[in-house]
């Protein structure tokens, strides 16, 4: 019974990895049409996004399956639940990837003003995070998922930026409205994909440190409670003298 649990904690793993492939493409092909806005190319982000919705689905079976067939503890526990939601997290990265290549869709040019905007730089950082996350999961390390969660802050300042510079650009000419927005709302979609890296990464830090640090309060709040706790004890000493 050992052998057959491990064997199918090893295919859940493979079947995120290759999801977590194909997903990484799916970002890289979304970064594409910065450069270049190539109908083709979003068409095809679009019609591949079914593939990351297949592994979704078989993924989360797998995990179903498991727990009707095993009583998994610990380590195990965590690493099946975490997957759910690092699944969850990729399904939704690859739909954000089909946002960005229909808002591209949009577009007959490149708007002239692309270069003032942080798209590029936004573009490259949650690639980059996403990238960690995964690799923070396929490695097992605590130190990469960190540096991942770390980094979210960059790119919510620089959507929160890039949303001063497109307002100002759009009071320029009325003519820079429509793609003004469009591009905006590509600009959400970059930092929402930050979100879901962020989100990976603290699942994979669950994994492999058995803390809780999701939305990166918690670890603020548990710190807080147990110094109220020390404050309150001091105080009760205090009092008793």
């Amino acid at each position: 019974m050992e052998r057959h649990f491990d064997i199918q904690l090893e295919k859940l793993k493979t079947k995120i990895i290759k999801m977590c492939s194909v997903v990484d493409e799916q970002v890289e092909f979304a970064l594409r049409l910065f450069d270049d806005l190539n109908p083709e190319l979003a068409k095809l982000i679009i019609e591949r996004d079914k593939k990351v919705d297949k592994y979704d689905v078989k993924i989360e079976k797998i995990c179903q399956r498991i727990f009707a067939l095993n009583q998994p503890v610990a380590m195990d526990l965590r690493m099946i639940m975490s997957a759910l939601t690092i699944n969850t997290n990729l399904e939704r990265i690859g739909d954000i990837t089909v946002n960005i290549a229909e808002s591209s869709l949009l577009l007959k040019t490149k708007p002239e003003f692309f270069s003032r905007t942080k798209l590029a730089e936004m573009g490259s950082n949650a690639k980059e995070m996403i990238k960690s996350s995964i690799d923070s999961y396929i490695e097992g390390s605590s130190d990469l998922a960190q540096k991942v969660i770390k980094a979210d802050d960059i790119v919510d300042n620089l959507n929160r930026e890039n949303h001063k510079i497109l307002i100002e650009i759009m009071k320029e000419d009325p003519e820079n409205i429509e793609p003004g927005v469009v591009l905006l709302g590509i600009s959400k979609h970059l930092e929402r994909m930050g979100d879901h890296a962020t989100n990976i990464a603290e699942d994979v830090f669950f994994i492999t440190e058995a803390q809780v640090i999701k939305h990166k309060y918690e670890k603020y709040l548990i710190q807080q409670e147990e110094q109220d706790d020390e404050d309150d004890d001091r105080d009760e000493v205090d009092e008793r003298l």
